[in-house]
């Protein structure tokens, strides 16, 4: 029978809906029982008759934990794809979860001593804010004190930003531009359902308003020499690192050969479709996917319908020997990146947004 400490929900989630536990695989299974033995949750049982590991309380598994399989010497035993827990850890209430959680019991989790870290704390102003699409809201932030500013990030990188006079963790957003001589940053938000950070910016935050902001932080930046060219691949609003890097690279390098690949679900979920026209006006090839393409849709530049990797396969540029950069959820990302090899990319030329797995 499973342990009831063990039923207890994952992050909110009720474990009995979630899909995790081993499998053994009874052909390759040698018997040893380092899997029996070595789980502290009693998942398995031993077959003593047969010498088999066999899987008798899976819901007692940890979910996420596959340290069974890893010390298997047969290698014996399998799980489901880590993927279907990843997109588990995307939804607002497992992050809304995590986060109650952490606040509960501060005083239990708490590092006994704070390490030294090279990230800031600046104090920022709402500067403007501009809607764009069907659910993007684009901020711009200024440094409150002249000076005070992220002048040195690199194009890539990211800044947390963090509730005013909340005890809530603060949130991720790429900078949406290359440095700026005023300091400023832009971000580009999308609005997530019961988000907590997306709701105060889209319902309460006003031009004007104090902002605390943490980094830059992030190693998503550019590593291709200037004579490499590029394409640029990004699902969503993961559009905001790779356009700061795309900003750098026509200031740095004018006439350098790059391509852009930018997907989204529908037309109304894209923006600043003007600094496209500009960036083709300037030699960039642009093609655009769109999973709901409707007939009403008022878009100049290319689109293929379908997804992210669907426009990688049919980009008409030409992509074998660029450098890539991909920006955008996990199932997207891991999907682009097949297309790209697909296209005659080699792995270690395809640099991957941290938030894209």
């Amino acid at each position: 029978m499973p342990d009831p400490k063990f039923l207890k929900p994952w992050h909110g989630i009720p474990r009995e809906r979630i899909t995790w536990n081993p499998t053994v695989h009874d052909d390759a299974c040698i018997g040893c029982g380092t899997c029996v033995t070595g789980c502290s949750r009693l998942v398995y049982r031993y077959d003593f008759e047969r010498q088999k590991a066999t899987v008798a309380d899976p819901l007692n598994c940890m979910v996420g934990c596959t340290t069974c399989a890893n010390t298997c010497p047969a290698s014996a035993i399998s799980f489901p794809p880590l993927e279907s827990v990843l997109r588990l850890e995307n939804l607002p209430d497992v992050h809304h979860a995590i986060e109650d959680d952490l606040v509960a019991r501060r005083k239990q989790l708490e590092a006994a001593r704070t390490l030294p870290s090279p990230e800031r704390h600046v104090n920022m102003v709402v500067t403007s804010i501009r809607d764009e699409g069907n659910r993007t809201r684009i901020l711009t932030l200024g440094p409150k004190t002249p000076g005070d500013c992220f002048c040195v990030f690199v194009p890539g990188q990211y800044v947390e930003l963090l509730l005013p006079d909340s005890q809530w963790l603060g949130r991720a957003y790429s900078i949406g531009n290359a440095p700026r001589s005023d300091g400023s940053i832009e971000l580009q938000i999308r609005r997530t359902p019961e988000g907590r950070l997306t709701t105060w910016v889209f319902d309460r935050m006003r031009v004007g308003d104090d902002v605390t902001a943490r980094g830059p932080m992030g190693g998503f930046t550019m590593r291709s020499p200037p004579e490499v060219p590029l394409v640029f691949v990004a699902a969503g609003t993961a559009f905001a690192p790779i356009k700061a890097l795309i900003e750098q690279q026509l200031a740095l390098f004018p006439k350098r050969d790059i391509v852009l690949v930018w997907g989204s679900q529908r037309a109304t979920d894209l923006y600043e479709l003007e600094v496209l026209e500009s960036w083709v006006g300037r030699g960039v090839h642009v093609t655009l996917s769109l999973v709901e393409r409707t007939e009403g849709d008022q878009i100049q530049l290319p689109v293929v319908p379908g997804t992210l990797a669907d426009a990688v396969r049919a980009c008409p540029d030409e992509l074998r020997g660029r450098d890539a950069y991909l920006a955008g959820g996990r199932d997207a990302i891991v999907a682009a990146r097949a297309a790209l090899v697909e296209r005659g990319i080699a792995l270690d030329h395809v640099f991957v947004d941290s938030f894209g797995g």
